[in-house]
C-alpha cells in the first residue's frame, strides 16, 4: 500500500477544537515524486482556523526518494559496510497564518523526515514500521500538548 490520503482526515486533539475534520482535494505537488493534497472544507469546531486559499495556503504533501539509493558492497576483509546511505522522505504541512493581525499570511510549515538507512526496507522491515507507529503514535499523543508548546512556548 503507498500514501494515499483520503477525505476527510479526522484531527487531532487540540485544546480549543472540538472533532476537527478536514476535507482535501487533490492538488499538484512542487515536485512529480510526491502527492499533495489541499485543505477545501473543515469540520467540527476550529476556531480561527480557515481553509486553503492562494493568499494563505493549507496543504498536506508527501515526497519519496528522487533517486533511491542502494547499499554499497561490504568491505572484502572486514565485510564491514562504512557508509550506509539514507533514502529519506518527507510528509509537510504547509498552513498560512497571520503573523500580526492586519497583515498578510505567512506559511507554517510541519516536517516529518524519514531517513531509512538503505537495506533497511529489506533487511528489518518489521523496525521500520515499529519506529513509525511510535513516532505517529507519539505525536498523536501528544498533538495537543504540541499545540499549547507552539502558542505559549513552554515545553
Amino acid at each position: 500500500m503507498t500514501i494515499t490520503v483520503t477525505s476527510p482526515i479526522t484531527g487531532a486533539a487540540q485544546t480549543g477544537f472540538t472533532s476537527p475534520t478536514y476535507t482535501l482535494t487533490g492538488d499538484t505537488p512542487p515536485n512529480p515524486n510526491g502527492k499533495q493534497n489541499a485543505v477545501t472544507a473543515l469540520g467540527g469546531t476550529q476556531a480561527g482556523a480557515s481553509v486553503h486559499s492562494v493568499a494563505s495556503p493549507f496543504t498536506i504533501s508527501a515526497f519519496r526518494p528522487a533517486i533511491f539509493k542502494a547499499l554499497g558492497k561490504a568491505n572484502p576483509t572486514t565485510g564491514v559496510i562504512s557508509t550506509v546511505p539514507r533514502n529519506v522522505y518527507k510528509v509537510i504541512t504547509r498552513k498560512g497564518l497571520l503573523p500580526l493581525a492586519g497583515q498578510a499570511p505567512v506559511t507554517m510549515l510541519v516536517t516529518t523526515t524519514f531517513e531509512v538507512p538503505a537495506g533497511a526496507d529489506l533487511a528489518s522491515p518489521g523496525e521500520v514500521r515499529a519506529a513509525i507507529s511510535a513516532h505517529i503514535g507519539a505525536m498523536n499523543q501528544q498533538s495537543a500538548g504540541i499545540g499549547d508548546t507552539l502558542v505559549s512556548g513552554i515545553i
